[in-house]
């Protein structure tokens, strides 16, 4: 077993003629490696060596394809970095293979279960949350004061309920609501209104003139809104021990809504009190609720990977890619994203599918977000930032190929526009951007439940309705994050563990955190990021 005072590389396929350096702090110049090359550069921790003479114009193989070709001759043992490489051109989307690939068939995971609360639509929440959602920006502010005096005042008073989290957003109005395009948010914030981590409880606070209307948001075909008849309030009385608003009250299936520019508000404390005791109604059905003994099947995971490095494709996202086949088997829903991290590998991906049909949704939402970065005149290649560089990842090629890996190997059954909510079980690509905040709000608009996130130069991302497992790609940041990351998968890269090792560490703390049994770190520190609604259509 290697050990941080050899020289550690690690190449990810037999015809790769680069590797990468694991060790800490990376490796001198004259370092001799096991092969005996000597370096000729010193090479960061995650960095590409070349193990061959590189002609210029020659491909740079990583995970056995191209992920760049040499700008000029680089000598056996140089460090390979992204100014020393020209990137491919995107593959094209048409000549694809179409459902060729047909996955080997894994004996079914049973017996494995959480403790859950399940919902009158069937789905499963692994939380009691309440959710107030809010048609427009405009309302925020009002709505957060509330919400503080909600936690402090109400649910002590409701012990069975985890939190009470307003859905804020920067959407609703000053944009072109029926440009193409715009449906996008507005289904987003409809289907995240609707997470099974919400109980069907649906309480919605409107200021009155935005164009995102309460029955825009929510059509009749989808949820009965009814306004709260009596939002009289003298911000005198607190709405401790106030009985729930007759008029407001709701039922499965409905929702109560809150104006504030309804005439009955007189005075900030008017709105707010309203929105407390509206809050109540809520609070006393999600309080009845209890946790019960569940499938592992009712679990709804969204992967994702950001501040990633050059491990999280040999680390982190293959052990989440074991878990996801793992989850497949004992039948949940697992859904990957990330439309530019995954572009590069669209042959893969087409491969899988598990009918033409799902081959040919997939390369249709390619289409459709090429076409969008092509609008602002950008190409996939504005997707790395200066950290997935200096972490060792040259270009969106090489960062594709290890983003892709969180897949893992089953045969993908099903494919969700932006915004669009999950209807079948099995692994599923859901259509996202790549930014974390929004690949996560979209992933909770299709039903997510539980969340993993794998990092490797590190990230206190957490998401208010959802837990959210961080994954460390290297030993070191999980050393120094101890209290932030949940696993380390560095260990992989270290020896001390196997890929399967952590995909099965991962899917035990799955099913731990679903039940409520553990806290992430995340939860513990209550570290949440915003939501951040898609929105491609014109801001007027």
């Amino acid at each position: 077993m290697p050990t941080q005072t050899l020289p550690l590389t690690i190449s990810m396929h037999p015809s790769d003629n680069v590797a990468i350096v694991a060790n800490d702090g990376g490796l001198p110049v004259g370092t001799v490696l096991s092969s005996g090359l000597v370096l000729k550069d010193k090479v960061p921790q995650g960095h590409k060596v070349a193990l061959v003479d590189l002609a210029a114009d020659a491909p740079v193989l990583r995970y056995g394809i191209p992920i760049g070709y040499a700008l000029k001759d680089i000598p056996a043992g140089s460090w390979v970095h992204e100014r020393l490489l020209h990137m491919p051109d995107a593959r094209e989307l048409d000549n694809l293979p179409i459902a060729t690939v047909k996955s080997a068939v894994q004996a079914p995971l049973e017996g494995y279960t959480f403790e859950g609360y399940r919902n009158a639509d069937g789905s499963v929440g692994t939380r009691n949350i309440l959710a107030i959602t809010q048609t427009v920006q405009c309302v925020a502010g009002v709505t957060d004061f509330a919400v503080q005096r909600i936690k402090a005042e109400l649910l002590p008073k409701f012990p069975n309920v985890d939190d009470v989290v307003a859905l804020e957003h920067t959407y609703g109005c000053g944009v072109a609501i029926d440009a193409p395009g715009a449906e996008i948010p507005i289904r987003t914030l409809r289907n995240i209104s609707l997470n099974p981590n919400f109980g069907g409880e649906v309480m919605l606070v409107s200021l009155g003139c935005e164009k995102l209307q309460p029955e825009r948001l929510f059509p009749p075909n989808t949820i009965e809104i009814k306004t709260a008849s009596d939002t009289r309030g003298t911000g005198s009385a607190g709405p401790l021990g106030v009985p729930p608003l007759q008029g407001g009250e709701t039922r499965s299936g409905t929702g109560g809504l809150v104006c504030l520019q309804d005439d009955a508000h007189v005075g900030f404390m008017s709105m707010v009190e309203s929105i407390m005791r509206q809050a109540t109604t809520h609070l006393q059905r999600l309080n009845a609720r209890r946790r019960e003994t569940v499938p592992a099947s009712e679990l709804v995971v969204g992967v994702q990977c950001g501040g990633s490095d050059a491990f999280s494709g040999v680390t982190a996202n293959p052990a989440v890619g074991y878990c996801t086949d793992l989850l497949v088997r004992a039948g949940a829903s697992v859904m990957f994203s990330e439309t530019t991290e995954v572009r590069d590998g669209i042959d893969q991906l087409t491969s899988r599918a598990s009918t033409p049909e799902v081959a040919e949704a997939m390369i249709r939402e390619m289409a459709w977000y090429d076409a969008y970065l092509q609008r602002g005149k950008v190409d996939r290649s504005a997707n790395t930032t200066p950290g997935n560089k200096k972490g060792g990842l040259s270009n969106i090629v090489e960062k594709a190929m290890g983003s892709i890996v969180k897949s893992g190997s089953s045969a993908i059954t099903g494919v969700l526009a932006p915004g669009e909510k999950l209807k079948q079980k099995g692994l599923t690509y859901t259509a996202t951007p790549a930014s974390d905040f929004i690949c996560g709000t979209l992933q909770l608009a299709a039903g997510m439940n539980l969340h993993v996130f794998t990092t490797g130069r590190g990230t206190p991302y957490g998401l208010a309705e959802c837990p959210v497992i961080k994954v460390a790609t290297r030993s070191d940041l999980a050393r120094r994050w101890h209290d932030l990351m949940d696993i380390n998968a560095g260990t992989i890269a270290d020896g001390s563990k196997t890929i399967e090792d952590v995909g099965w560490e991962m899917f035990h703390l799955m099913l731990e955190v679903a039940s409520g049994r553990k806290k992430t770190w995340a939860e513990h520190w209550k570290l949440h990021n915003a939501l951040v609604l898609f929105n491609p259509a014109p801001v007027t």
